[in-house]
């Protein structure tokens, strides 16, 4: 992994905290919620707090996610509103932490000029014991304080000053001015510089989750279904009539085209399909070529041709399909058929635009698990398992591909690949027809 994280393209964009001061709010955070402090004097944070360093000191790299459920949070800067979410558990964390510190950001930044805001992603459910539990899961909400509660005290202290200029004999309630005094040296003049954290929220209704071998749940669509990473069997009884596992092809690609998840690659507007396409063919051969040994020490795309010709019979299936489907792109062949049971199927895939592109790219790179860019792109923790099992000569193709056509322009590669971000608009409601009521895997058919 040191060559990913020297060509930083693991855990960058962290947050340093190497200053005392800083150290010591956060270790005054960490012990206000988890009774624990870190003896290091620099390290390094990620949009909830969370320290990879400090997670090998403590030996415990869920120490601000206990039960893998209610993330809490450390912030000491509203910097952190660009770093990545590590270790995530949730799909929709990052996002909703975010947009808790853009929401408050002028409050958070008063306030984390003086002390830490902690906090927790309260979902109501304390413990995942098994994945009928994730269902219970609906609103999310943000929560949070400084850890000498600066924002619980000016809202009492709110309270007090009502109190007092509503009672009529306020101004001899001894008791009552000396709370106020008491209080006011702690938040200041509250009249004046209100201190009130907006809490944030959102509905939880299509989301992935790491638990349980991972699962894409998608109950907020047309057609719901959940997805399991592993075997669907052992996840036991849903309250979902629809549950598959990767395995299940024809199911997951039925499942994208009626609720409208995706749509093909070279049908996409905008975009230079056959450049993608061919870069996925890249990525597919690098993959075989140092599975059967062949030296790919600063192969380019000429070098990548001449692999292709010698491999020969021995190029795998997608690289194939792939290579007609950009030649008809490129108007010179004819239409090839790729059903979904072919290798090559969700390679020619992208999200369709909407509130859900980035998950059903996340389940796209789960399909296509060669196409290493997508993958280091939409689903770094599945990429950074894979890579711990590749060869040297690939990680190291890889990393150096990475860092050349990705690094430099991370937003334009995402919008070239993917399309503009997804807008905020809630999903639609989902509605009642034949299909839902026959069942959309059942009786009723779709022509592709």
């Amino acid at each position: 992994m040191k060559r990913l994280i020297q060509k930083g393209l693991m855990f960058g964009n962290l947050i340093e905290v190497s200053s005392p001061a800083l150290v010591s709010r956060y270790n005054r955070a960490l012990k206000h919620l988890t009774g624990k402090t870190t003896a290091l004097s620099d390290f390094h944070i990620d949009i909830s707090g969370y320290s990879p360093e400090v997670g090998d000191e403590l030996g415990d790299h869920l120490y601000l996610n206990p039960n893998g459920v209610n993330r809490q949070f450390i912030l000491l800067t509203t910097e952190q509103k660009t770093a990545p979410h590590l270790n995530a558990k949730f799909s929709t964390s990052r996002a909703l932490l975010r947009r808790f510190i853009e929401v408050n950001e002028p409050q958070l930044f008063a306030l984390t000029a003086h002390d830490a805001v902690v906090g927790e992603l309260d979902n109501s459910v304390f413990e995942l014991s098994t994945p009928e539990r994730l269902f219970d899961i609906r609103k999310i909400t943000v929560h949070a304080d400084t850890t000498r509660e600066h924002v619980a005290s000016a809202e009492k202290l709110a309270g007090l000053i009502t109190r007092f200029r509503e009672e009529e004999d306020a101004w001899w309630d001894d008791v009552l001015i000396a709370q106020m005094i008491g209080l006011a040296k702690e938040t200041g003049d509250v009249t004046r510089n209100p201190i009130r954290l907006n809490d944030v929220s959102t509905e939880q209704g299509n989301f992935w989750t790491d638990h349980f071998g991972g699962l894409y749940v998608f109950r907020d669509v047309e057609h719901p279904a959940a997805i399991a990473v592993a075997d669907k069997a052992r996840l036991g009884k849903l309250p979902l009539r629809y549950v598959f596992d990767l395995g299940d092809r024809n199911q997951i690609a039925h499942f994208l085209e009626l609720n409208d998840l995706v749509e093909p690659i070279v049908k996409a507007r905008n975009v230079d399909a056959s450049a993608i396409l061919r870069q996925k063919m890249d990525f597919i051969l690098v993959d075989a070529a140092a599975t059967l040994g062949h030296d790919l020490g600063g192969a380019n795309r000429q070098d990548l041709r001449k692999l292709a010709q010698r491999l020969g019979a021995a190029l795998p299936e997608e690289f194939k399909a792939l290579g007609d489907l950009a030649r008809w792109a490129e108007g010179g062949g004819d239409w090839p058929r790729i059903s979904s049971q072919h290798p090559a199927y969700f390679y020619t895939l992208r999200a369709a635009p909407g509130p859900d592109r980035d998950i059903v790219n996340q389940l796209l790179a789960e399909l296509s698990p060669l196409d290493v860019r997508q993958l280091f792109i939409c689903h770094k923790q599945l990429f950074y398992r894979t890579y711990a099992g590749w060869s040297d000569a690939k990680k190291g193709f890889v990393a150096d591909f990475l860092e050349r056509e990705y690094q430099v322009d991370k937003a334009g590669a995402r919008a070239e690949l993917f399309g503009p971000e997804p807008g905020m608009e809630e999903p639609k409601a989902p509605q009642d027809d034949i299909v839902a009521r026959v069942g959309p895997w059942g009786a009723v058919r779709r022509g592709r």
